[in-house]
C-alpha cells in the first residue's frame, strides 16, 4: 500500500488515557488519510481497532464494508459523497450482497462493537444507503442518507446504538428502519436502550420505521413529507414489540401518497402509528397537518395489526395533535385494551371522548 493511498500523519501516534511519554506505544491510535481518487476501502482494511479513516471532501465511487471494531468513520460533512461504483471501474462495488453503500457487519454471537460513521454522505444505492448488522453501540451521526432504493440508514441484530442528527430523504422505504430481523419471523428483541435523536426524516416511504423491537427512544426527530411519519410495528410473536418511548418529536405533513405494498396498504397522512405494540409512551410530540383515507391516516393513530395482534396498555399523554384527518386521535383497538389517553391538545378523535 503506498503512501498516496493512505497517508498516517505525524500526530497519529494520538495516545489515549495518558501522555505520550507514558502510554504503551500499543495504546497509538492512528489517523488514515483518504483523497479523491484513493480507496476508502483500503484505508479501511488497514486500519485496526481505534483507528479513525478520515475520508476528505469529494465523491468516491464504492460500497465500504467495516468489520473492524472501535473503528471511526468519518469525512468532512455532506461534501464526502459516497456513491455506487462507476460501470467498468475497478473499485469495491459489494456490500454484503450488493446494492448497499455502507455496511458495518458483527455476528450476532460476536457484536461488532464502538464503530463511528460520521460526517458524510451516502446515496444513489440501490438498497440501503448504510446498513449495519450484529452491532453492540454503533453510533451514526451527522449522515445524510439520500435517495437510496429501499432505506436511508438500518439496523438489524443490535443493541445500544445511537442514531443522531442525520438527514434521511427520498429514500424507497424508510429513512430510518430499525429491527429485530429483516428475514426471520421471531419475537420482539431487546435493544438494550437504543436512541434515535434530532433526525430528519423528509420525501420517503415512512420516515422512522421501528419493527419487533423493545427498550428504545425515538426523539426530538423532524419528520414531514413522507407518506407515514412513525411507524411502530409489532406482531403476535414473543417477546411483544413494545416498551418504547416516542417523546418530543414534530411530525408534520406526511401527506406523500404511496400505493400499498405485499405487508401495508396504501399510505398517506399518518402521524404516528402504533400496531401490534404494548406499553409504549407516545409523549409531548407535535402531530400536525396530516389527511388520506388510508385504515392508517390520522394524527396518532392505535391499529390492530393486520395479522390479528393488538396494541394493549400503551398511553397516549401531553400531546398537541391538531388538524389531522380523519382525526388527531384514533384508537381502533376494542375497549379492553388498556390503552389510555390524557392530556393531549386535540378537538377530533376516533372514537369520541380521547381528546
Amino acid at each position: 500500500m503506498t503512501k498516496r493511498h493512505i497517508t498516517y500523519l505525524a500526530c497519529t501516534t494520538v495516545l489515549l488515557g495518558g501522555l505520550a511519554g507514558t502510554t504503551p506505544a500499543s495504546a497509538a491510535h492512528r489517523l488514515h488519510v483518504v483523497r479523491p481518487g484513493e480507496s476508502i476501502q483500503k484505508a479501511v482494511d488497514a486500519a485496526r481497532s481505534g483507528d479513525t479513516v478520515l475520508v476528505m471532501g469529494g465523491t468516491y465511487h464504492e460500497s465500504v464494508t467495516v468489520r473492524t471494531p472501535g473503528l471511526t468513520l468519518r469525512g468532512m460533512g455532506r461534501n464526502t459523497m459516497i456513491r455506487p461504483a462507476q460501470k467498468g471501474a475497478t473499485a469495491s462495488t459489494r456490500c454484503l450482497e450488493g446494492g448497499d453503500g455502507i455496511c458495518v457487519v458483527g455476528a450476532k454471537d460476536k457484536p461488532l462493537t464502538d464503530v463511528t460513521v460520521a460526517d458524510l454522505s451516502v446515496g444513489g444505492f440501490a438498497r440501503t444507503g448504510l446498513w449495519s448488522t450484529g452491532t453492540d453501540r454503533l453510533t451514526v451521526r451527522r449522515v445524510t442518507a439520500d435517495g437510496n432504493g429501499q432505506w436511508g440508514i438500518a439496523e438489524e441484530h443490535s443493541t445500544r446504538g445511537v442514531f443522531r442528527e442525520n438527514t434521511a430523504r427520498r429514500n424507497g422505504d424508510a429513512g430510518l428502519f430499525l429491527a429485530n430481523s429483516v428475514t426471520a419471523e421471531q419475537g420482539a428483541a431487546d435493544t438494550g436502550g437504543t436512541v434515535l435523536a434530532r433526525n430528519h426524516l423528509a420525501d420517503n416511504r415512512i420516515g422512522i420505521t421501528v419493527r419487533r423491537l423493545r427498550d428504545l427512544t425515538v426523539t426530538r426527530n423532524e419528520v414531514t413529507g413522507n407518506c407515514a411519519g412513525v411507524f411502530v410495528v409489532g406482531d403476535e410473536n414473543e417477546p411483544r414489540a413494545g416498551a418504547l418511548t416516542i417523546s418530543g418529536n414534530r411530525v408534520e405533513r406526511n401527506n406523500k401518497y404511496c400505493a400499498k405494498t405485499a405487508r401495508l396498504p396504501a399510505l398517506q397522512g399518518s402521524g404516528i402509528v402504533l400496531t401490534g405494540t404494548e406499553r409504549t409512551l407516545v409523549t409531548r410530540n407535535t402531530v400536525t397537518g396530516h389527511s388520506g383515507t388510508s385504515p392508517l391516516s390520522g394524527g396518532i393513530v392505535l391499529f390492530k395489526s393486520f395479522v390479528g395482534a393488538r396494541s394493549e396498555q400503551n398511553r397516549i399523554t401531553g400531546n398537541h395533535v391538531e388538524d389531522n384527518s380523519p382525526a388527531d386521535l384514533v384508537d381502533q383497538e376494542a375497549a379492553k385494551s388498556g390503552n389510555a389517553f390524557d392530556g393531549n391538545a386535540c378537538r377530533v378523535s376516533r372514537p369520541a371522548g380521547l381528546c
